[in-house]
């Protein structure tokens, strides 16, 4: 009897303890999502995501879901579940009087699923590295920035804020400078920067580890700014100017982008193919931005009066698009067609460049003079005018939230749904996939632990309204 009494003493000490087993607990618990995994192609159902702080701590099969519990929980019903979008070439600028509407752009973004955006310079600096520690610390919402500061250009400057460049004494004091702003990696453009300054920029910045990527004045060669060790390329110029067999004595003429028409018409594919596998092998990055050339090559034949973002650009915004406007004008009365062949022939060159093992990223150029490239949702309209291209919809994702994380390094933190990832992400209603499409269909966007629903966004959307 006795034996009989502590067996059954063992029996229920073992079952109190087991229903007493303490659960795991999250921050965030992400119930029934179908994650997609924009690196394999793959779709991966009915999974569990737990979150703590900024961190995607766990992710497994929902049949384990008894075993974690959470301060909050978010029931996904089978919904698409993937990084946040990178656009790679956004601009905040225009000075202290824009400061508002520039800021303003910071919950379009983060509306249109961008959780991640890389300033390419601009003349409100300081305004940015504000908001970026902001955004980093949760008292601003926004989506997390990287930025290039002040742009490094010639002795006279085409942007206002940007820093001058004449001599190598020029170049160590402003990269000393931008060092001590904790900028994120070197812009270099080409308003009358010298190439002997451009290549001396990528060989100082090289020495330091800082990344570099910008205009290239179209004196210099691309392929010999590769040598030095350049990063990135933006815009499809200068790598186009490298895929021609003319390139050189062009260059000779000092014709500056007068060439391109040229250049475009004597562009050789099998050139091109070497030229890609070179930009491949060293790792240089490039940011297309299609849907700005595409908008500025049609801006004329356009009606962007009912555009429904243009509703939230504030006043000194949309006057900054009359220069572009006015711009357009002036070619068409000249009978230039440059933008249109230049935008024709870029899209061409998508595909190619992508299957050579280059890194495009995916970049929408929007800001402040940029007329009717909005933020936000031009970077949707450059992934879908990739796929337009010939990019499958898993390729089009990769140029933004794989090789966006890339670019920096970052790799090891973003860019999948996956323990130890950053958790930016939003969720979708449809795959994206299948429809490029289906990224503009936002159920939610995930910042660490913070949801933010459709009706949050609109409520953010509305307070900027115009």
């Amino acid at each position: 009897m006795i034996k009989k009494f502590l067996i059954s003493i063992c029996l229920v000490s073992l079952i109190v303890s087991c229903n007493s087993e303490e659960k795991e607990k999250f921050d965030l618990l992400i119930l029934n999502a179908s994650i997609v995994d924009v690196a394999s192609g793959v779709i991966l159902q009915e999974r569990l995501v737990g979150i703590s702080g900024d961190t995607i701590r766990f992710v497994g099969e929902m049949t384990d879901s008894d075993r974690y519990e959470a301060k909050k929980t978010l029931n996904a019903e089978n919904k698409f579940l993937m990084p946040g979008l990178w656009d790679m070439h956004v601009h905040f600028r225009g000075g202290d009087t824009l400061v508002e509407e520039n800021k303003n752009f910071l919950p379009l973004f983060l509306a249109h699923g961008i959780t991640t955006v890389r300033d390419a310079g601009g003349d409100i600096t300081p305004s940015v590295l504000e908001w970026r520690e902001q955004i980093a610390n949760g008292s601003l919402e926004g989506p997390g920035i990287f930025t290039s500061g002040p742009k490094l250009d010639g002795d006279d400057p085409a942007w206002p804020g940007s820093i001058r460049i004449s001599n190598t004494q020029d170049i160590e004091k402003a990269l000393d400078s931008l060092e001590a702003m904790g900028v994120d990696y070197v812009k270099m453009y080409d308003g009358n920067l010298t190439k002997e300054m451009f290549y001396e920029i990528i060989k100082a910045a090289e020495k330091r580890g800082l990344k570099t990527t910008g205009h290239m004045p179209l004196s210099a060669d691309f392929l010999e700014a590769i040598d030095y060790g350049l990063d990135g390329t933006e815009h499809m110029y200068y790598a186009l100017k490298a895929c021609s067999p003319v390139a050189d004595s062009l260059t000779a003429m000092n014709l500056g982008y007068g060439m391109m028409d040229r250049i475009i018409e004597t562009y050789d594919p099998e050139l091109a193919q070497q030229v890609f596998e070179k930009m491949a092998a060293e790792g240089v990055y490039v940011t297309p931005t299609v849907h700005i050339g595409k908008t500025l090559a049609e801006m004329l034949d356009v009606d962007h009066t009912q555009d429904s973002l243009l509703n939230y650009m504030g006043p000194g915004v949309r006057q900054s698009y009359q220069g572009r406007i006015e711009s357009a004008k002036r070619a068409r009365e000249a009978g230039s067609s440059s933008r249109s062949k230049m935008e024709k022939q870029t899209s061409a060159m998508l595909l190619p460049m992508y299957e050579a093992g280059v890194k495009l990223l995916a970049g929408s150029d929007s800001g402040a003079f940029n007329s009717f490239v909005y933020p936000g949702g031009s970077l949707q309209e450059e992934l879908q005018d990739f796929v337009k291209a010939g990019l499958s919809p898993q390729q089009a994702l990769t140029t933004s939230v794989i090789y966006g994380p890339s670019f920096f390094g970052m790799e090891e933190f973003y860019g999948g749904v996956a323990e130890g990832k950053v958790a930016d992400l939003i969720l979708l209603e449809n795959n994206p996939l299948e429809d490029i499409k289906n990224i503009r269909d936002i159920e939610a966007v995930i910042i660490g632990d913070k949801i933010f629903r459709e009706e949050d966004l609109k409520k953010m959307l509305s307070e900027i309204r115009k």
